[in-house]
C-alpha cells in the first residue's frame, strides 16, 4: 500500500483519515442493493449507536447520503407535531442554521440568543418553555464549532424532558470524541458526519436517535421526502438499504474507520484529542494569541483565535504560508469579531502540533508580524 501524502487538517472537518481509511475506498464495484450489502449497513447502524452508548432495543441510526447540515434538517422537519413549535437554544453560528431551517420550512419557532462566547442562561431556558407550553421540539449544539464553546447538554435536556419536549443536540463536531452517552445526557436524538469524528470520509451523515419517537413521528407532518427521517428509517427497518443510493465507497471508509475507532477506544481517543487541543492552546499562549472563549467553557476540540491587532496580519498569506506546507488552518465563524480557527478533530497528536507551530511562527515572521502578538486591549 503506498503511503498518500499527509496534511493535517487544522479546520473542523473533514479531517485527516488514516492510509487505511483511505484505502477502505478501493473495493470491487458493488450493487447497493445486494444483500452483502445491506448486511454491511445492518452493523454500521448498530455500531453508531453503541458509540454513544445506546441500548440497541431503545435507539437506532438512521443513515443518509449528505454533509452534516442534511442532519439537522432532517430532525427538525421530520420530528416536529402540527400545532407545536421548535426552540432553538442560540449560542452560535451552528445553531443559528438550524433557525434558518426552521424559516425555509416556515416552522414556528422561537430563537433564544444568547452571546457567542456566552453559555446559555438555563433559567431563561425554562422561562421560555413555561411560557410557550407549544413548544414540542428543543434544539441546540453540542460543541458550537464556530467558538468552541461547549454546551450543557444534559441540563437543557433535562429541561425539555420536564416539559415534554423532544430534544435533539447536533453532535457533529463531538461524536466520537467527547464521550456521549444518549440516556444519561437526556439526549433523544443526536448527528454526525462520517468526515468529523469517526475521521472517515464526506458524504455519509446520520442520526442517532428514539426508535418509538421516530415511529410516532410516521404520523407528524410531512415537510420533506428525500429529507424525511421516519421514511427512511422504515426503508431500513423493512429492506435492511437507504431508500435512495447510498454512498458506497464512504460506506466502506466509514465501516474501516470505525474499527479503527473501537482498536483505539473511547477514552484513548478522547485523551489524543486533548493531548492536541492543549498543544495547540499552549502554543498560541507562547505566541501571545487570544481566544474567544474562557478556558473552563471550551469543549477541548476548537481554538477560536482572535486577530491580533498588528496590520502586517493576513490570514489568506499565513494560510497559504502553512498550507504550502501542509497544514491547514480555518476562517473563524463569528460575525462580530475576527478570528480563526485551530481544531483538534482527526488522526493527529502532538508531534503534529509541536511541528505546525514552527511553521506558523515562522509564517508570522515572513508576514512581519510582531511576536508575541499585540493587541490594544
Amino acid at each position: 500500500m503506498e503511503p498518500v501524502k499527509r496534511n493535517v487538517l487544522l479546520n473542523p472537518g473533514p479531517s485527516t483519515t488514516t492510509d487505511t481509511v483511505k484505502y477502505a475506498q478501493v473495493v470491487p464495484d458493488i450493487c447497493p442493493r445486494e444483500k452483502e450489502f445491506a448486511g454491511l449497513m445492518k452493523g454500521l447502524r448498530e455500531d453508531l449507536v453503541k458509540v454513544v452508548h445506546g441500548d440497541l432495543q431503545k435507539y437506532t441510526s438512521v443513515i443518509f447520503c449528505g454533509s452534516g447540515t442534511l442532519n439537522i434538517d432532517v430532525c427538525i422537519n421530520s420530528l416536529l407535531d402540527k400545532d407545536k413549535k421548535v426552540l432553538v437554544v442560540n449560542n452560535g453560528a451552528y445553531s443559528s442554521r438550524a433557525v434558518e431551517i426552521c424559516e425555509g420550512y416556515g416552522l414556528p419557532h422561537i430563537d433564544l440568543k444568547f452571546p457567542v462566547d456566552q453559555l446559555p442562561d438555563l433559567d431563561k431556558i425554562e422561562e421560555t418553555l413555561k411560557a410557550n407550553p407549544d413548544i414540542g421540539l428543543i434544539h441546540t449544539t453540542h460543541n458550537e464549532t464556530g467558538t468552541g464553546i461547549l454546551n450543557p447538554i444534559r441540563e437543557i435536556g433535562a429541561l425539555a424532558h420536564k416539559y415534554g419536549a423532544i430534544f435533539t443536540v447536533d453532535t457533529t463536531s463531538s461524536y466520537a470524541m467527547i464521550p456521549i452517552d444518549i440516556e444519561k445526557d437526556n439526549i433523544d436524538f443526536c448527528m454526525a458526519s462520517a468526515q468529523k469524528g469517526l475521521m472517515s470520509m464526506t458524504g455519509l451523515s446520520f442520526v442517532v436517535g428514539n426508535r418509538a419517537i421516530i415511529e410516532k413521528s410516521k404520523d407528524f407532518p410531512r415537510r420533506s421526502y428525500y429529507c424525511n427521517l421516519f421514511l427512511q428509517y422504515d426503508c431500513f427497518e423493512k429492506t435492511g438499504e437507504m431508500h435512495f443510493t447510498p454512498p458506497v465507497q464512504t460506506i466502506y471508509a466509514t465501516l474501516q474507520a470505525i474499527k479503527e475507532y473501537k482498536a483505539e477506544g473511547e477514552e484513548a481517543k478522547w485523551a489524543r484529542h486533548t493531548r492536541v487541543f492543549n498543544a495547540i492552546c499552549d502554543g498560541l499562549d507562547r505566541l501571545g494569541f487570544k481566544q474567544v472563549i474562557k478556558p473552563e467553557w471550551r469543549s477541548g476540540l476548537v481554538a477560536s483565535v482572535i486577530y491580533p491587532d498588528d496590520p502586517n496580519f493576513s490570514f489568506e498569506k499565513v494560510h497559504d504560508y502553512c498550507y504550502d506546507r501542509g497544514f491547514t488552518i480555518y476562517p473563524g465563524k463569528i460575525a462580530s469579531t475576527k478570528t480563526f480557527r485551530l481544531c483538534a478533530l482527526g488522526a493527529i497528536d502532538k508531534k503534529d502540533i509541536e511541528d505546525f507551530f514552527g511553521v506558523f511562527e515562522q509564517a508570522l515572521k515572513e508576514t512581519g508580524v510582531q511576536i508575541p502578538v499585540i493587541y490594544k486591549d
